[in-house]
C-alpha cells in the first residue's frame, strides 16, 4: 500500500474537436464554474478532426480565472522543447501561473512523420523526452545568466538564452508506460500521467516502484513524483477511492465530452472519493516518516495543518526550496491564512523540537535561514495584509512585500523608508532594522512601527507597542526573529513627493581609499533627503576600479535635485551618468508576475556598520577590493535622523553609524583574512547581510547590555529556544548563544 500523502484535485480530460469549436471551450468552463482544479486536452495534431490544443489551452486560460490547464499529454515530437518552454512559460505568466505541463511521446509515429516528425523509433522517442525535459528546465532557469547548452541527439540547445520564468514552478507530468521512461520521470519529472484504461493488471504497483527505486537513485524521495490517472465515467467513486489509498493516485481527471459526466464526477465523485480518503488517513496512526526529519513521528498532523501544508511533491512546495540565494528542502512547509492558523502551527512546532524551524515572509535574507533542510518552515506570505487608515496609520502583514507597500501608499501621498529592493518581505526587515533610501531623512523603518502583534513561543498571541508588554516591543524592534512570529505591523507612513530624483554614477576612481573617504564625507554634510549606495567588485590589478553610485533625492523639483547632488559630480572622473525624475514605488518595482526566485548554492557573506568612511576603514575596503576573489561590495547611507533616537531605544543599537558596509561572494581564505582584518574598525554589524554564526556574530550585533536584555527576554518569552535557527541569542541561564 502507497499513499504519499499528496492533497486531493479533481480534473477533466476534453476532447479538442474541431467540428464544435466552442464545445471543448464550454466543458473547460463548466468545469471552472464545478470548482474542478484543471482541465485538460488530448493533443494529436496529426488529427484534422481535432482544433490545435496549444491554441485551445492558451484561449481556455484566457476565458477562465481559476481553473489549471494543461495538455494531456502534449506531443513532444511536433512541440520544439525550448519554444514550447517558452510558450508555457509566457502563458503562465499570463494566466497568474495556472498552466501545468504533461507530456509525452507521441506513440503514433507513422503519423506523426506525416507532420513533418523524424520518424523515431520508440526508444528514440524516450531519449528525446529525456533530452527534452533537461532543454525546458534549462530554459525555465533563470538563476543563471549563461546560456543553455543541451547536447542531445534528438533535441539541441545551443547557447540558448534563458527565460522568461514561469509564474510558478509548473510541474512536468509524463505519461509514461513502460519502466525506462518511468525510470526518465522518477529522475527528473514532477508527475506520473498515465490512462487507467491503457493500464494492464498491477501495472500500477510495477510503476510506483520503479519511480520510487529512480526517484531515491537520484537523491529525491518518492513524494516528489505526483501520482496521476486519467479515468472514464465506467470507473466509480470507490473504485478511483481505493487507487488513492492503496496507490497513492491524488490526481484524477474524467475523460468525456458529457456535461451531465463532468458534473457528476465533481458533485458527486470527488467528494465521496475525498471522504474516503481522508478517513483512511486518519484512521492511521501516524503518518510515515518525512524526509529524514520526522516531524510525523508522534502523532499525524492536526486538521488545521493538514490543511495548510505542504510536503515534497505536493503542488506548491517547490516555492520554499529557493530563497534568494540559498537552496533547501524543508520536511514540512506551513502556509498559514490567519493569525490563529500561525498559532496551531507554532504549538506544532514546539512539539517537533527535533528539527529544524524556519519563519518565512519573502525569502529574500541574505542568509536563506528562513528554509531549511528537513525540518519545519512556518510560510507567512499568505499574511500579506496592507490596510491604509486615516491619518497615516498602516497595517501590513508580515507576508506583504515592500514593493506592494509603496505601490498601496502612493495614491495617499505616502511612503515608509524601508529597504532598497520591493521584493523584500516586510516581516524579516522590521523585525531587524530596515535601511532604505529615506533613511538619513525618516530614520530606520522600526522607528516607524508603533506595534506588532507577535505568536510567541507557546503559541499565544500578544499584542506589543511602547504602551503594552515595552519590553517585547523593544526586543522585537532589532532581534524579532528571536522572540516571537511577528503575524501583524502598524506603522505611521511619512508623506513623499509624487516624484523623487534618482541618480545613477559610474565612476573610475585612481584611488579607490581616497575616493571612499571623500563619498562618505560628501554623504554625511549632504542634506538629509540625500541617500546614497555604492556598488563595486574586484576588478584585477590592471583595470581601474568601476563604482556605481546609486542616489536617492526625496524632492520634487529637479532643479534642486540637480543642486543636491552637485557635490557628487567632482569626486572622481565619472564613466556613465543618469539623473531622473520617477515615483518613489518605481524604486521598489517588482517585475511582472512577481520575482522569482531560484537561489540553490551556500551563500556567504559579511556586513559591518561604520561611523566614517576615513582612514583604516577606506584603507580596509581598498584592501578588500584588491583581492582576487570574485564578490560584491556595497557601502549603503545609515546615519542621519537614525541617531535621531537613543542607541539604546531598540534592540537594534548602533545609531551613530553612518554606513552599512556588506559583502556577497568570496569565502576564499585570501577574502576572509582580508575582512577579519576590516572588523576591528568597524562598529557594530548588520544582521540582514551577515552569513556567519555564533558567539562572535551576536556580539557585534549587539552591544553587551543589550545583548543581556535580549537574553533575559528570550527567558521570558522564548525559554526553551523554540526560535533558535535565524542568529539565535539563548535565554539567560542557558549558556553561550550558538
Amino acid at each position: 500500500m502507497a499513499d504519499y500523502l499528496h492533497p486531493l484535485r479533481f480534473g477533466s480530460f476534453v476532447t479538442p474537436i474541431a467540428a464544435s469549436p466552442r464545445h471543448p471551450v464550454d466543458m473547460a468552463m463548466l468545469s471552472e464554474e464545478l470548482g474542478l482544479d484543471l482541465v485538460t486536452f488530448q493533443d494529436h495534431p496529426y488529427q484534422a478532426a481535432f482544433q490545435d490544443t496549444w491554441t485551445l489551452i492558451a484561449w481556455v486560460a484566457a476565458r477562465t480565472s481559476t481553473i489549471h490547464v494543461s495538455g494531456n499529454v502534449l506531443n513532444l515530437p511536433l512541440r520544439q522543447p525550448a519554444v514550447l518552454a517558452r510558450a508555457l512559460a509566457s502563458l503562465d505568466r499570463l494566466s497568474d501561473g495556472r498552466v501545468e505541463l504533461g507530456i509525452g511521446t507521441g506513440g503514433y509515429f507513422d503519423a506523426m512523420a506525416t507532420m513533418g516528425a523524424p520518424l523515431l523509433t520508440p526508444a528514440e522517442a524516450v531519449s528525446g523526452l529525456d533530452e527534452a525535459l533537461d532543454i525546458i528546465r534549462g530554459i525555465w532557469d533563470t538563476s543563471t545568466q549563461a546560456p543553455l547548452h543541451v547536447e542531445g541527439q534528438h533535441h539541441r540547445a545551443v547557447g540558448a538564452a534563458r527565460g522568461p520564468a514561469p509564474a510558478h514552478g509548473i510541474p512536468i507530468w509524463v505519461g509514461a508506460y513502460k519502466p525506462r521512461m518511468q525510470r526518465i520521470l522518477g529522475r527528473k519529472g514532477d508527475g506520473w500521467l498515465p490512462s487507467l484504461p491503457w493500464l494492464k493488471p498491477g501495472d500500477i504497483e510495477r510503476g510506483n516502484r520503479v519511480i520510487d527505486e529512480s526517484a531515491r537513485k537520484a537523491g529525491r524521495e518518492p513524494r516528489d513524483v505526483t501520482r496521476l490517472m486519467n479515468v472514464t465515467p465506467q470507473h466509480d467513486a470507490d473504485d478511483m477511492a481505493e487507487l488513492a489509498i492503496q496507490h497513492g493516485i491524488s490526481v484524477f481527471i474524467m475523460g468525456s465530452d458529457d456535461p451531465q459526466e463532468i458534473r457528476k464526477f465533481a458533485q458527486e465523485s470527488a467528494p465521496r472519493i475525498r471522504e474516503r480518503v481522508e478517513k483512511a488517513r486518519r484512521g492511521r496512526s501516524s503518518a510515515p516518516s518525512l524526509s529524514g526529519a520526522r516531524v510525523f513521528r508522534d502523532a499525524p498532523l492536526p486538521e488545521r495543518i493538514t490543511r495548510r501544508g505542504l510536503l515534497p511533491g505536493d503542488r506548491g512546495y517547490a516555492r520554499y526550496t529557493s530563497s534568494y540565494f540559498r537552496g533547501a528542502r524543508p520536511g514540512l512547509v506551513i502556509r498559514p491564512e490567519s493569525t490563529d492558523e500561525v498559532q496551531e502551527a507554532v504549538r506544532f512546532a514546539g512539539r517537533h523540537r527535533d528539527v529544524p524551524l524556519g519563519l518565512f515572509s519573502a525569502g529574500h535574507g541574505l542568509s536563506g535561514r528562513s528554509l531549511n533542510d528537513d525540518g519545519i518552515v512556518i510560510a507567512l506570505d499568505a499574511l500579506d495584509e496592507i490596510t491604509v487608515s486615516a491619518g497615516g496609520r498602516v497595517r501590513v502583514g508580515p507576508g506583504a512585500r515592500w514593493g506592494e507597500v509603496a505601490q498601496a501608499l502612493a495614491p495617499h501621498g505616502l511612503a515608509i523608508t524601508a529597504g532598497d529592493h520591493g521584493g523584500v518581505g516586510v516581516g524579516g526587515l522590521a523585525t531587524t532594522a530596515g535601511i532604505g533610501w529615506f533613511v538619513r531623512e525618516h530614520g530606520l523603518t522600526i522607528d516607524h512601527l508603533r506595534s506588532v502583534d507577535v505568536v510567541t513561543a507557546d503559541g499565544g498571541l500578544v499584542h506589543a507597542s511602547a504602551d503594552e508588554n515595552s519590553d517585547l516591543f523593544w526586543a522585537v524592534r532589532g532581534a524579532g526573529a528571536n522572540l516571537g512570529v511577528a503575524v501583524s505591523f502598524e506603522f505611521d507612513a511619512h508623506p513623499v513627493a509624487d516624484q523623487v530624483g534618482f541618480a545613477m554614477l559610474v565612476f573610475v576612481p585612481d584611488d579607490v581609499a581616497s575616493f571612499l573617504t571623500a563619498w562618505g564625507t560628501t554623504i554625511e554634510n549632504s542634506d538629509p533627503t540625500v541617500t546614497g549606495t555604492l556598488m563595486m567588485s574586484p576588478t584585477g590589478p590592471c583595470s581601474p576600479t568601476a563604482v556605481q553610485a546609486l542616489i536617492v533625492v526625496d524632492e520634487h523639483d529637479p532643479d534642486t535635485v540637480v543642486e543636491r547632488l552637485q557635490p557628487f559630480a567632482g569626486l572622481a572622473p565619472m564613466a556613465n551618468q543618469s539623473v531622473q525624475m520617477v515615483p518613489y514605488e518605481a524604486l521598489l518595482q517588482l517585475p511582472p508576475g512577481g520575482e522569482q526566485q531560484h537561489g540553490r548554492s551556500e551563500p556567504h557573506g559579511h556586513a559591518g556598520l561604520a561611523r566614517h568612511l576615513d582612514g583604516d576603514v577606506s584603507q580596509g575596503l581598498a584592501e578588500l577590493l584588491a583581492s582576487r576573489s570574485p564578490f560584491v561590495l556595497s557601502i549603503r547611507s545609515a546615519g542621519g535622523a537614525v541617531a535621531n533616537q537613543p542607541a539604546d531605544a531598540t534592540a537594534y543599537a548602533w545609531r551613530d553609524a553612518n554606513f552599512l558596509i556588506a559583502m556577497l561572494g568570496g569565502g576564499t581564505g585570501e577574502i576572509e583574512q582580508r575582512w577579519a582584518d576590516l572588523v576591528p574598525h568597524l562598529e557594530g554589524m548588520y544582521l540582514s547581510f551577515e552569513t556567519d554564526t555564533g558567539p562572535d556574530v551576536l556580539s557585534r550585533a549587539f552591544p553587551p547590555a543589550h545583548l543581556s536584555r535580549l537574553r533575559q527576554l528570550k527567558a521570558t518569552w522564548d525559554p526553551t529556544g523554540l526560535f533558535r535557527d535565524n542568529f539565535y541569542i539563548a535565554p539567560q541561564g542557558a549558556g553561550v548563544e550558538s
